[in-house]
């Protein structure tokens, strides 16, 4: 029997370990509801098995070998989460439509505070948010369950060799195979690194900055100068995605064109910047119209996700549900 039990604080013992467990879960299963889901499910589990843990591995070590069983379980039923980009090519402004696909399971945004833990080092601070951009977990997505999760704990947590073999009762050799499987899936979908952000430097704060206001003036000028050539916009649960300045522009200045008049409001989701966009109210105030993830690249806007199913995301990012005028 471990003489946790005996201690009266089990509780707090285990949830020390709530945010880290669920950055790792939602790095394998692209939802934040999921990965909640499966910290509650890995923290019931462990209380109901805590006569059974003989000590022999840390507490820790303990807690991602029933995480790592939970996520396994959910994704051999076949939960593989994509973005739009993943699913067709970009669609010329003069060709694109709104459609939705309900049965298409969409990459979900998550905030920073619900999966990323409070670290001194800067250097282990850049790869937790790094790896929790949606790219970089929509890349995961290509991966088999338990290669994905030989990348995650190798590369991302940092674990050794054996102690993967040993959580996922295998040998080193296979460990090793599969990381390097991984690996090359990985370098083949390619996502490209973003500017760091922790804090944001001047540079990244007057960009920000300038795209609140050209975006809340609707100045397509002003915001063309903000974007890479090649940015993409994407909106699900719509599997349209546009590329370019001109086809960007011309979206928004056509159906876009609803985004006028919007406010914008800072919060952070992914390692990223981010904003809660709010649209003007027939009856006067704003309210909510999209949560948009930014990805910042050498000094310029990449990429704009808006995800429009404001009722799931403004309460996970405690958003306001209304602002007044």
């Amino acid at each position: 029997m471990s003489d946790l039990t005996t201690t009266g604080d089990l509780d707090a013992q285990l949830e020390k370990y709530r945010t880290e467990l669920t950055g790792y879960c939602y790095r394998m299963l692209g939802s934040a509801f999921e990965a909640e889901d499966a910290v509650q499910d890995t923290m019931v589990r462990a209380w109901r098995s805590i006569d059974s843990f003989e000590g022999r591995s840390s507490l820790r070590s303990w807690l991602y070998r029933i995480a790592t069983n939970v996520c396994l379980d959910s994704l051999n039923a076949g939960n593989r989460r994509a973005r739009p980009m993943d699913l067709t090519a970009a669609t010329p402004v003069a060709q694109a439509q709104l459609n939705a696909r309900p049965e298409i399971t969409w990459l979900e945004p998550v905030p920073d505070g619900r999966v990323l833990p409070s670290v001194a080092d800067p250097a282990e601070t850049a790869v937790s948010r790094e790896t929790v951009r949606l790219a970089f977990v929509a890349a995961l997505q290509h991966l088999p369950p338990k290669q994905r999760a030989v990348l995650i704990l190798r590369e991302v947590l940092a674990w050794k060799a054996s102690e993967v073999a040993e959580l996922l009762s295998t040998t080193v050799a296979s460990v090793n195979s599969a990381l390097q499987r991984a690996r090359a899936t990985l370098a083949e979908q390619g996502p490209a690194a973003s500017d760091p952000a922790n804090p944001l430097d001047e540079e990244q704060k007057e960009l920000l900055e300038r795209y609140v206001a050209a975006f809340e003036g609707y100045d397509m000028k002003a915001l063309t100068a903000l974007l890479h050539e090649d940015a993409t916009m994407s909106m699900p649960p719509y599997d349209l995605w546009l590329r370019g300045h001109d086809d960007i522009v011309g979206w928004m200045l056509g159906v876009g064109e609803v985004c006028a008049g919007s406010k914008l409001v800072p919060t952070v989701a992914n390692g990223a910047p981010a904003f809660a966009q709010y649209h003007p109210a027939p009856e006067g105030g704003y309210s909510p119209w999209a949560l948009i993830v930014l990805d910042i690249r050498e000094g310029k806007v990449a990429g704009m996700d808006f995800f429009l199913d404001t009722k799931r995301w403004f309460p996970l990012f405690d958003m306001p549900e209304r602002l007044e005028a």
